[in-house]
C-alpha cells in the first residue's frame, strides 16, 4: 500500500473498485498514465479533460511513481533441465 500525500488522488472501494483517482473525478491513476503512455502531453489532456488541473495530472503522475518505488524485487532461480 502506497502512502498518498496529495488529497489530490483518492481511493474509494465505491469507486472503479478502489483504484486511485483524481477526486471528484472517475478518472484514474491509471488511466492517466495510459494517456500519457499514448502520445498525449498534458497539454493535451488538460484540453480534453477541463476539470482536471495540472496539479491533479503532477500529483498522479507523484502517486505512480511511488507506487512503483515501493516495488521489490524477489530473486527467483531458473533451471533449465
Amino acid at each position: 500500500m502506497v502512502k498518498n500525500t496529495s488529497k489530490r488522488i483518492v481511493s474509494d472501494p465505491r469507486i472503479l473498485g478502489g483504484k486511485p483517482i483524481v477526486r471528484g473525478t472517475r478518472i484514474s491513476v491509471e488511466y492517466i498514465l495510459e494517456l500519457l503512455h499514448s502520445g498525449m502531453s498534458i497539454e493535451d489532456i488538460l484540453k480534453e479533460y477541463k476539470h482536471l488541473s495540472g496539479a491533479d495530472l503532477r500529483d498522479a503522475i507523484a502517486f505512480a511513481k511511488k507506487s512503483v518505488a515501493r516495488q521489490q524485487s524477489v530473486p527467483i532461480k531458473l533451471s533449465y533441465a
